[in-house]
């Protein structure tokens, strides 16, 4: 049993790029495409199926802890996994409660732009997280902190901002695209770096997606919805 498990998650695909692929990075990203176009629908399945993703991908970016053939340990790339399924739950909960209390519309989120305090939170995240991710980081030895710090500070922003139902958390993520595909294709996570293209792709589609939702009326200006009855929302 022990042997068949090894070999499903050693599993890898050779497509004459150098290094072999592993199918686990594939699917995970697979799975995060399906969380991106869910998300662009506001649909609450979003979130446990891109937890599926960031659990899968947590042992793809540690190459050289698990011997896979991307022998790069790429620390930020790993811990926003941890960030992205804590950040997850907690948008999980939120769009499953506004499900909830709105069973009418069938999705999780009403789209409203940030405000002005929600950019000034944005902003001084990226200000601190990014400093704190680069020195951690580069003292743990990851590949490129610099820019892996960018990809974390980013990916949690943008994770926060699409449970809050920010729309700017789409623009946050083009930004991430911008950096990780370059980091990645050099450090031979191929399949990754490819899907951050086709990732930029349904963002900038989900950012008109939700500008035009806004536009027809869906468009929140008051507060984020609050956890109301969230006790209950964990469906």
């Amino acid at each position: 049993m022990l042997d068949i498990l090894s070999r499903l998650l050693d599993a890898q695909l050779d497509v004459g790029l150098g290094k072999p692929m592993l199918w686990r990075e594939i699917i995970g990203n697979g799975f995060g495409l399906a969380s991106a176009i869910l998300g662009m629908r506001r649909k609450v399945g979003a979130w446990p199926i891109g937890i599926l993703g960031n659990v899968i991908l947590f042992t793809v970016f540690l190459g050289g802890v698990f011997n896979t053939p991307q022998n790069l340990d790429l620390w930020g790339q790993a811990g926003r996994q941890v960030f992205f399924l804590i950040t997850s739950v907690y948008g999980w909960v939120v769009w499953a409660a506004y499900r909830r209390h709105n069973p009418e519309s069938g999705v999780g989120v009403a789209p409203r732009w940030a405000g002005r305090s929600g950019r000034i939170q944005l902003l001084v995240g990226a200000i601190v997280l990014w400093t704190a991710s680069y020195f951690i980081l580069k003292a743990l030895g990851s590949w490129g902190p610099a820019a892996d710090a960018w990809i974390l500070t980013g990916s949690i922003l943008a994770t926060y901002g699409m449970a809050r139902g920010w729309t700017e958390f789409w623009l946050i993520w083009i930004a991430v695209d911008i950096v990780g595909v370059p980091l990645l294709w050099k450090a031979q996570y191929y399949p990754s770096a490819l899907m951050y293209v086709i990732y930029g792709v349904f963002v900038a589609i989900g950012f008109v997606t939700w500008v035009r939702v806004q536009r027809s009326g869906g468009e929140v200006t008051g507060p984020a919805p609050e956890l109301v009855g969230a006790g209950e929302a964990r469906d």
